[in-house]
């Protein structure tokens, strides 16, 4: 059936039912000012005569919201709290039309319980319906999968909505090792599969756009858009989110600036791991070409921004995310990449990228700029693979590792079709007019041609100018580099590029909370410093346990202790406490009381400066000696095609026994000492008694996993799979638990918890 047609049956039955509906709605919101709306349609539960639909009518103000209520001209809604409970089978609320202005100030609506676990979040909590030319404006919208759903909406301006503490994730990786479970993907989405993530808002299709003063905290991500054109982003804030700020699909021509994209961070352990999992402050996936990014920060992220060219450039050599501009934005404190931008062409210009494992990682970039860049305390400032016409001038380096990496690979995969349509050599650098100062190596450059060095200053304390072992064809540098006066690049600056005149200052001021070290990621994201929290200094399994308590500026005091002995009582935010455990295991809670300044909890409850603030720690490892077992076997002992003769294989004497208290192993290489990296099997057995309550053995497993609660089979996932999280509830008492545990090939991951429900 043609589409429009579609659309006017719909509209037709729309307005079929508009003064039926009009009337129960104006019904209803006469009755709820009064105090005696009925259950039944304060919740849009199914009446005898079916599920409840109601529709704002033309001019209507203060409307009090109901479930499934259709938007479909100007409406102002009464002040309050509304809970509309998530559903998967339809939006809390629809907007319908055009030219609609939606009024939500001092509106709370809400999803699911606003303290709940927030993975727990169902639906959508505002669609818009197509239509053109829609604003919604003022309140706050929690507990959804996403907040706001807009599709084909042209024109749409959001503005001045908080839409915090939304669904995310509950992450598994610890303070010692990741778990592969909490790694992202958004490779792909031309049926909109990054819906499956959740967002604060979701826009596909919708050209024109405009978000501004919009705030997204302690949710998974911010602002999503796909198959978008010419949108004005600017003056948000999409900060302390478990994964992406801002991400881009087939997004052009538009402007994003004045935005707060600081701590969008998972995958992160100070001194243990630093991968960030693909999270991200600003993403930028597949053809998202020709967008301008001024001022905005967009620090402590996994990545400061990710950018990649998308599935369809690398299969066919063609396109990319292209001509995009950077100018004076702040990728720094990446545990990754400050700046990733591969496969395309771009300029960044004035920006700053300080602390990152790569200031930029640059594979495969191409006629890209880097131009009046200050980079600072990187591992590697910048570090191109096959890069290809590439500028670095202008730019200030200080401190890092090493300055520039440059260089190609000795073969490339004969199958990949990027590589088969494109040529992939590295060549042809422009270094010029650059400072560089106290490095370990300003250049390491291999398999490179036409690298070209030219009025460069190399000054303070160096480990080498260019690192020993180079291949480079063509490499010049100047006689007197020490002595350069360096000039910066000249680089026109468009009114496009300039400050909003209204625009925020997003920038992180002179003296904030700095460095990747400040980087706390627990299981619901990263930590935003708002509300008093203990978090181990060294490892979680130390003992005596050292701990430090992080917050806003005030005072702290002990008010109980279970499970361990605290050496001291009471201190200021920043002290450490340190615990020793009482017996075998772990039961320790400690609640202390703060006293300081406003606090605001990772749900979103605040207690006002100078009140007392209650918080709590919790860890809780029961003692269990795993008697373990571990062999390998071949492919004539598959467990999956060959059953018996695994079976037989493990009744063999074991290649390695040893007792251990815990399984907590992930491995790309070797999972265990002393063991190959794949085709092993393990067998294991121990013992636990638990207090009076309700608990959970949880596991996480690539691949194949059996659990037993004495004789009876609780959990069987006898399958090759990337990891899995598996839950077996049981009670307290005296348990014997058995495990039967394979990996295949390639990653793997077993982990095993206790943990009261």
């Amino acid at each position: 059936m043609d589409r429009r047609l579609r659309r006017m049956q719909r509209g037709n039955s729309v307005s079929a039912r508009v003064i039926r509906n009009c009337f129960i709605g104006g019904i209803a919101a006469f009755l709820c000012l009064f105090g005696s709306l009925p259950h039944w349609l304060i919740n849009g539960e199914p009446s005898a005569a079916g599920v409840v639909s109601l529709s704002a009518a033309v001019g209507q103000s203060d409307v009090v919201l109901v479930s499934g209520m259709v938007i479909t001209s100007n409406t102002r809604v009464k002040p309050g709290v509304y809970r509309l409970p998530g559903s998967q089978a339809k939006p809390a609320v629809i907007v319908r039309g055009s030219n609609i202005t939606l009024e939500l100030t001092g509106v709370v609506i809400e999803g699911g319980d606003p303290f709940a676990d927030p993975d727990g979040y169902l639906g959508t909590g505002i669609e818009i319906d197509g239509g053109d030319r829609v604003t919604i404006k003022g309140g706050a919208i929690r507990g959804y999968k996403v907040a706001i759903l807009a599709r084909k909406s042209p024109f749409l301006h959001l503005t001045d909505l908080n839409l915090s503490y939304n669904w995310k994730q509950r992450l598994w990786s610890g303070i010692e090792k990741e778990s592969l479970v909490d790694w992202m993907s958004y490779h792909n989405n031309e049926k909109d599969e990054w819906l499956r993530f959740g967002a604060a808002i979701y826009l596909s299709e919708c050209d024109d756009a405009e978000i501004d003063h919009a705030r997204a905290t302690q949710g998974q991500n911010g602002l999503m858009v796909t198959r978008s054109a010419r949108l004005k982003i600017w003056n948000n804030d999409f900060s302390y989110l478990s994964s992406i700020g801002l991400g881009m699909y087939r997004t052009t021509d538009s402007m994003v600036a004045h935005n707060k994209f600081d701590y969008a961070v998972r995958g992160y352990s100070h001194g243990f791991y630093f991968r960030g999992q693909d999270s991200t402050g600003i993403l930028m996936y597949e053809q998202s070409s020709r967008n301008t990014f001024h001022h905005n920060s967009a620090t402590h992220g996994g990545d400061g921004l990710f950018m990649w060219a998308g599935q369809s450039t690398m299969d066919t050599g063609q396109g990319g995310a292209n001509d995009n501009v950077f100018f004076e934005n702040d990728f720094s404190h990446a545990v990754a990449n400050g700046i990733e931008v591969t496969f395309s062409r771009n300029r960044f210009i004035g920006n700053r990228v300080d602390d990152c494992w790569h200031g930029v990682w640059g594979g495969y970039s191409y006629d890209t700029e880097f131009l009046n860049n200050s980079f600072a305390g990187n591992d590697e400032a910048i570090a191109i693979e096959h890069g290809q016409n590439i500028a670095i001038a202008g730019n200030t380096f200080n401190g890092d590792k090493v300055a520039l990496r440059l260089w190609a690979n000795a073969t490339q995969d004969p199958s990949w079709g990027y590589a088969k349509f494109r040529d992939t050599r590295s060549r042809d650098y422009r270094i010029a007019n650059n400072t560089f100062e106290n490095h370990g190596s300003v250049l390491d450059v291999i398999r490179t041609s036409g690298v070209r060095l030219s009025k460069n200053a190399v000054r303070g304390t160096m480990g080498a100018l260019m690192k020993g072992g180079l291949d480079v064809d063509g490499l010049q540098w100047d006689a007197a580099p020490v002595t350069t006066t360096v000039q910066r690049e000249v680089v026109p600056t468009p009114a496009t590029w300039l400050p909003l005149p209204d625009g925020m200052n997003a920038l992180l001021p002179e003296g904030a909370r700095r460095g990747r070290s400040t980087i706390i990621v627990d299981e619901w994201g990263p930590y935003d410093y708002r509300h008093p929290k203990l978090w181990p200094v060294g490892k979680a399994t130390d003992r005596p346990l050292r701990l430090r308590v992080l917050g806003p500026p005030g005072q702290w005091k002990l008010v109980s202790a279970r499970g361990g002995a605290v050496n001291t009582s009471a201190g200021a935010i920043g002290a450490e406490v340190v615990v020793t455990p009482a017996g075998e295991g772990l039961d320790l809670r400690l609640e202390f009381e703060y006293l300081g300044t406003e606090v605001v909890d990772p749900r979103g409850r605040k207690t006002p400066a100078g009140q007392p603030h209650r918080f709590v720690y919790e860890q809780f490892e029961p003692a269990i000696a795993w008697n373990t077992r571990w062999w390998t076997w071949d492919e004539k002992a598959d467990p999956l095609t060959a059953p018996q003769a695994f079976a037989d294989r493990l009744n063999e004497p074991p290649t390695k026994t040893e007792v251990v208290p815990r399984f907590d192993l992930i491995s790309g290489r070797l999972m265990m000492p002393d063991l190959p990296a794949d085709r092993l099997a393990m067998r294991a057995e121990g013992t636990v008694t638990l207090p009076a309550g309700n608990y959970e053995l949880v596991t996480i497993t690539d691949d194949g996993i059996r659990v037993w609660l004495g004789d009876k089979l609780m959990l069987e996932r006898w399958d090759i799979h990337g990891s899995e999280v598996d839950r077996v509830p049981f009670t307290a008492g005296r348990h014997r638990i058995r495990l039967e545990y394979f990996e295949a090939t390639g990653w793997a991951e077993l982990k095993v918890m206790i943990k009261r429900r």
